[in-house]
């Protein structure tokens, strides 16, 4: 497999691919991993005219059985393509796994800023457009919402009710391929969780990892694509929102969740603007988001426990330098649930 050094990419079979499927690309082709991706694999591809493309793919090894679906992922961003959600062009998707290894798919790049640190934040965006970020963030969000699946060709990506019994279902069963110490507490919260699941807000098309960290932002603040849409299905409109709130950390928060949240450059509006812009764009009842907060601190803290498992198993390249980091961030968001459960931390603060 010639791959240049890199194994989720066979050189030449991919180049030969692209030189079948996507017109007016020039070889030869130049690849490098996009850091940054914790599941599946990012690609930026480079040709011979310096024309920019996206290939996604699943990891090399330690595949997760419901997950890392390229297929899936390649559909919901072509059925996107003309709603009001921005998202990447799709350019064309390979299933035949001789080709690489694994299915892939390809997108047009799209130009723009991956924010997902304060430092990223306060480099690329102004004081005025952090406050334009944020607005358009809640708005795109509110927009997909607003997506009516069947319109779009998604009405059978999933069911549309008992989304967050689903998903309790769903990332239990993920765990029980982990070896993990954490396991009893994660299973603790998950149960406190199922408890007291309120009535479903509504049925849309959910994202699932939705935050800025997850978009392409232009230099005055306007969302330009939605990326990373592995985890999307219909469910629960409200549980994109409390994932949002739950990494919206308050910049003046004494005992952050996540430290490194974008949300926390100076400038940055509160968690409080953000439910209330989403409230106001979609007209629904967010009273019930400390549960959904709940939810989406043990939802997350499940998937840095995959992220954690599948870099020990060498599944997704080079273990980062912070890896021994990821079971106290595990902690953490297990405590936000628990404070959220108890009403202790909904997301508040000052807009």
């Amino acid at each position: 497999m010639d791959s240049g050094g890199d194994p989720a990419i066979d050189h030449d079979a991919v180049t030969a691919w692209f030189e079948d499927h996507v017109p007016g690309v020039t070889p030869p082709l130049a690849f490098h991993r996009i850091p940054g991706g914790n599941s599946n694999i990012t690609v930026e591809v480079v040709d011979a005219a310096g024309v920019r493309y996206v290939l996604r793919r699943p990891p090399v090894s330690q595949v997760l059985s419901t997950a890392h679906d390229m297929a899936r992922e390649h559909r919901i961003v072509t059925a996107l393509a003309d709603s009001p959600v921005p998202v990447p062009p799709s350019l064309g998707l390979c299933e035949d796994e001789a080709v690489n290894g694994a299915p892939f798919y390809v997108m047009a790049f799209v130009d723009g800023h991956v924010l997902a640190t304060p430092e990223d934040v306060e480099a690329h965006l102004s004081v005025d457009a952090r406050r334009r970020a944020t607005a358009s963030l809640v708005d795109v969000l509110a927009d997909l919402h607003a997506v009516d699946p069947d319109e779009v060709g998604l009405g059978d990506l999933g069911r549309t009710h008992g989304y967050v019994e689903r998903q309790l279902r769903r990332w239990s069963k993920q765990l029980e391929q982990s070896d993990s110490p954490r396991r009893a507490r994660l299973q603790d919260v998950h149960d406190a969780l199922a408890a007291r699941v309120p009535t479903q807000h509504g049925a849309s098309i959910v994202h699932g990892d939705y935050r800025l960290g997850n978009c392409l932002v232009s230099d005055d603040g306007e969302v330009r694509a939605v990326l990373d849409w592995e985890l999307c299905t219909l469910g629960d409109p409200l549980a994109d929102l409390g994932y949002l709130v739950l990494d919206w950390d308050d910049a003046e928060a004494r005992d952050p969740v996540n430290a490194a949240s974008p949300s926390r450059a100076p400038g940055v509006p509160s968690r409080r603007f953000v439910a209330e812009r989403y409230a106001e764009r979609c007209g629904r009842d967010v009273g019930d988001i400390g549960f959904y907060v709940a939810f989406s601190a043990w939802r997350k803290a499940c998937i840095i426990e995959g992220v954690y498992w599948r870099y020990r198993a060498g599944a997704v390249g080079a273990v980062p330098d912070n890896v021994e980091e990821f079971p106290p961030r595990i902690d953490r968001y297990l405590d936000a649930a628990d404070d959220a459960l108890a009403g202790r931390a909904a997301g508040g603060g000052a807009a």
